[in-house]
């Protein structure tokens, strides 16, 4: 396993880091890099840093409206994985990525994180509901008593704002943003090209 550092900041309620949550793996095991999941509230990032998400989704450009949904189909398409258009648009997905620490702790982020991202951006559901998460904990055999008392815990909320916050001060503005060896920035899908090549350099 090559030493290089990757941390992978994502929030799961985006359909972006669900298609470079997918396509970043293989590029990860083909450099023989181990992924380091940063689970993030990308809320609190757009609250501090990027109030222009806000503007545009109150006041979209009906022309580049049209061609965001036609670029994600065609990602989507490309990717292999189903995306579809919430009810519930933005989501409070604030609990689902505190249970994220709790998949990291018993080794099953992957598992579970692709189950929030399928239940919400596949199946249409409300991931900040009990109902929604207790399926998710079920389908990747997690403990729901564990899960909610943790995710309720101030040290786990702790872990996800500091995450949030880290993210803020290294300049990262959004979901997904990628590190390479510290310093190196990469944000979004379509620049996992650049992510490849750098790996091949490394």
């Amino acid at each position: 396993m090559s030493d290089t550092r990757f941390e992978f900041f994502f929030d799961c309620s985006s359909p972006w880091t669900y298609l470079a949550f997918e396509n970043v793996q293989p590029i990860a095991l083909r450099h023989e890099v181990e992924i380091e999941w940063r689970p993030i509230l990308v809320g609190g990032i757009f609250n501090t840093v990027n109030a222009s998400v806000y503007e545009s989704r109150a006041n979209p450009v009906p022309i580049k409206a049209r061609y965001y949904q036609k670029d994600l189909a065609d990602w989507a398409r490309y990717t292999g994985i189903a995306i579809g258009s919430p009810t519930v648009f933005p989501v409070n997905s604030v609990r689902a990525m505190r249970g994220a620490f709790v998949a990291l702790e018993h080794e099953c982020l992957v598992p579970y994180a692709r189950e929030v991202f399928r239940a919400y951006w596949g199946e249409l559901r409300d991931i900040s509901q009990e109902d929604t998460l207790s399926e998710i904990l079920a389908a990747v055999e997690l403990d729901s008593v564990e899960y909610f008392q943790k995710i309720n815990d101030r040290s786990y909320k702790d872990k996800l704002r500091a995450n949030t916050d880290e993210l803020i001060e290294r300049g990262g503005f959004g979901s997904p943003t990628i590190f390479v060896d510290g310093e190196d920035m990469y944000f979004g899908n379509d620049r996992l090209p650049l992510v490849d090549a750098r790996l091949d350099r490394n």
